[in-house]
């Protein structure tokens, strides 16, 4: 039966700590889409190579550096969810 409990008690407490994870990583990217990771870039981009403005090289150069940006701001953002966790898990801890 103590078995049956603890599963009961984890299961729940993961369900809750999976709410409270998933609820704060989508108010997080949700913050970031708003102010910066929109396609306004990208439309810029794809219309310079239509147009013939760019070259291929040119156009691989401002892709990578695209990448870059984004990838930076995905780290900045991971790194937000983590300090935020870290913090729900120590006060979860104190109990």
């Amino acid at each position: 039966m103590s078995q049956r409990d603890g599963f009961t008690g984890g299961f729940l407490a993961g369900a809750i700590v999976g709410g409270l994870v998933g609820g704060v990583l989508g108010t997080v990217l949700a913050n970031r889409s708003r102010r910066g990771l929109g396609d306004g870039d990208n439309q810029a981009f794809l219309e310079e190579i239509r147009n013939g403005r760019l070259t291929p090289e040119e156009g691989m150069e401002m892709a990578r550096r695209s990448l870059e940006d984004k990838i930076a701001q995905l780290n900045l953002a991971i790194d937000d969810v983590r300090q935020q966790l870290g913090s729900v898990q120590e006060n979860g801890s104190d109990h």
